[in-house]
């Protein structure tokens, strides 16, 4: 593979529809998540991971809850286990704090990432996966951009069975 990972990562991403922003610190996290809730006129409300719920949503004009998603909520926070850089694909592992609803049930997900949780591909997650959890997760899924399906008529249609957008936040 001759490119950088985390270029690989944003241009394929791009490719599946998802919008990429970069922050320096995961205390640029809430102002970049607002900017893009407002560039989209979207509610500045969301539910997050545990690990995300310290950070300043409110100076960043934001009303976040740390819990799981339920049907209402306008957008899920969520970290991502890694990225792919290979397929612009997100690495999601369930667990306590790590609740598989985030991604799956608000309109709009938002995936923070650190650089170095980006690996150059599938082999490569499978392997982190198997040295940091030893014992495999209830469940992974793998998110590759938007939900879409083309079932109906054969035309394209977002959010069919999951979120409408995926925003992914790159910390570092």
């Amino acid at each position: 593979m001759d490119w950088e990972p985390v270029a690989r990562f944003r241009e394929r991403a791009l490719g599946l529809a998802s919008t990429v922003d970069d922050v320096a610190t995961p205390e640029a996290v809430p102002a970049a998540v607002a900017r893009y809730l407002n560039t989209h006129s979207l509610p500045l409300a969301a539910v997050c991971w545990p690990e995300f719920g310290g950070l300043d949503w409110r100076g960043a004009g934001m009303a976040v809850e740390s819990r799981a998603a339920r049907d209402a909520d306008p957008a899920g926070i969520t970290g991502a286990f890694c990225a792919i850089a290979e397929t612009g694909t997100l690495m999601m592992v369930t667990g306590p704090d790590t609740p598989a609803t985030l991604s799956l049930l608000p309109e709009t997900h938002v995936a923070v990432v650190r650089k170095p949780r980006i690996v150059p591909g599938m082999e490569e997650a499978w392997r982190l996966l198997r040295e940091e959890l030893r014992v495999p997760p209830r469940a992974v899924t793998f998110i590759s951009g938007p939900s879409r399906t083309a079932d109906i008529e054969q035309t394209v249609t977002l959010g069919a069975h999951g979120p409408y957008r995926v925003h992914i936040v790159i910390v570092g």
